[in-house]
């Protein structure tokens, strides 16, 4: 009996440990984090956003925004705060700054360069299939 007492103390405290981070009492603060939320990346999983990821990290750096949030921060006081701690690749959306151009701009550069080994190579079996007729 005192097994089975025992057990389910350590079910429903192991429960409550996992839930879900509380929300804000005032849906406007709650609103702000979750569209915080939606802007900034999850670290572990990179492609997704905090919002979208079930990471622990992500877990903890929601109830970190949400933290901030009731402290009185606003909006660009929170993602300054987790720029300066995890560097801009926590945003979505980098800024275009000159230590993001390579960020921004280097998939358009293998699109063009890939695109002009095709054009050349397109080229050149041409003119040889027209040598051959």
């Amino acid at each position: 009996m005192i097994a089975r007492l025992t057990a389910a103390i350590v079910l429903l405290l192991s429960a409550s440990a996992l839930a879900a981070p509380e929300k804000l009492s005032d849906p406007k603060q709650e609103a702000r984090a979750a569209a915080l939320q939606k802007q900034l990346r999850c670290l572990v999983c990179q492609g997704e956003s905090l919002d979208e990821s079930s990471a622990p990290l992500a877990g903890d750096l929601r109830a970190l925004i949400r933290e901030r949030i009731s402290a009185g921060d606003s909006d660009a006081a929170v993602k300054h705060y987790l720029v300066l701690r995890y560097g801009e690749f926590i945003l979505m959306k980098p800024p275009l700054e000159k230590d993001t151009y390579l960020l921004w701009f280097a998939p358009l550069v293998l699109v063009a360069a890939g695109s002009l080994v095709l054009t050349g190579t397109a080229w050149h079996a041409y003119r040889r299939l027209r040598r051959e007729a």
